[in-house]
């Protein structure tokens, strides 16, 4: 199959790596004036993963577009809108989009997937590729298991079985809103653990099974099956974000709570205000996301704004633990 992985960062160059050696012609697009790509084009890896000589690193958009059946794109999920429009430029009626990415439009509360929809693409060319796993466990041959969720049925299936392998099992997802969202959601409880990391880490247990079902409340008010919540998308994924030393969100939530800045990208901070901006429009309580969103975009001391948030979310009213 020919593929093109639109995004050559952390992800994106993982995604053309272990795509390249399931035997795909592949090509890794990324901007010329962009930092990962001059770093692959200058020494031939980045450092998470080497540049496989099957592998066509390329600045061409019209060309990587053009060429190949199935387009990948790993991007900065709040650049997808604009990114569309580029490629939309071309013909793209006969070709399949895997978004392989997390996270939710901040300025209409879009799943990724709608905003392809109305960037022109039908929705039976749309797939998504979500779930746990950070590229230093992969590259070391540590395995997980993920799940590619579409509208269309004989599309996920097919993209499983060509994407399977033994580093990485693969579910057909059966929640297309749930999916997402849920995906979206685990990097805002990313934040959270961070935080916890630093202030009160016995807390991290409560976070995983409140943080779920906030989460459940939210897909089911959207319309989805409240328990995709629980599954690789959103809790499956809570161990590769919650715990791990290479999870980007929790690394922000820790640097926050300690009154530092952490330099790289942190999805979760746009996504909590496009749940809070969900959550105001569906009418459902998210005490936790609006907790995150607080300590991100607030005012005054960092490290006080991480302790006032807890402390607030200790002195709400008493509620069934599995309140609507």
């Amino acid at each position: 199959m020919k593929i093109s992985v639109l995004g050559c960062g952390r992800w994106g160059s993982f995604i053309a790596w272990y795509l390249a050696n399931r035997g795909n012609e592949v090509w890794s697009w990324g901007p010329e004036e962009d930092y990962s790509y001059q770093i692959l084009k200058t020494t031939g890896r980045n450092e998470y993963v080497e540049l496989d000589r099957k592998i066509t690193l390329s600045c061409d958009l019209q060309a990587s577009v053009e060429r190949a059946e199935t387009i990948v794109i790993s991007i900065s999920s709040q650049g997808l809108r604009g990114f569309m429009q580029r490629i939309m430029r071309y013909d793209v009626s006969q070709k399949t989009f895997v978004l392989c990415m997390k996270g939710i439009e901040v300025e209409t509360g879009k799943r990724l997937s709608e905003v392809l929809v109305e960037s022109g693409v039908s929705p039976d060319r749309i797939a998504v590729w979500v779930g746990p796993g950070h590229i230093q466990s992969f590259v070391q041959g540590v395995p997980n298991c993920m799940v590619i969720d579409s509208a269309n049925d004989a599309l996920k299936h097919d993209l499983v079985e060509r994407f399977k392998s033994d580093l990485i099992r693969f579910y057909y997802g059966n929640d297309l809103i749930g999916t997402e969202i849920g995906a979206a959601a685990k990097n805002v409880m990313g934040i959270a653990a961070g935080v916890l990391d630093v202030v009160c880490v016995p807390l991290k247990g409560p976070l995983m099974s409140r943080g779920a079902r906030e989460v459940s409340r939210l897909i089911k008010a959207m319309g989805g099956n409240e328990l995709s919540a629980y599954g690789l998308a959103h809790l499956g994924d809570y161990e590769t974000t919650l715990f791990s030393p290479y999870s980007h969100n929790r690394q922000y939530g820790e640097s926050l709570a300690k009154g530092q800045r952490f330099q790289k990208l942190a999805e979760g901070v746009a996504t909590s205000g496009a749940m809070k901006l969900l959550g105001e429009k569906y009418g459902v309580d998210l005490p936790i996301t609006k907790a995150v969103y607080e300590v991100c975009y607030g005012e005054g001391d960092d490290c006080e704004r991480c302790k006032e948030a807890i402390g607030k979310l200790f002195t709400r009213s008493t509620k069934f633990e599995m309140y609507e």
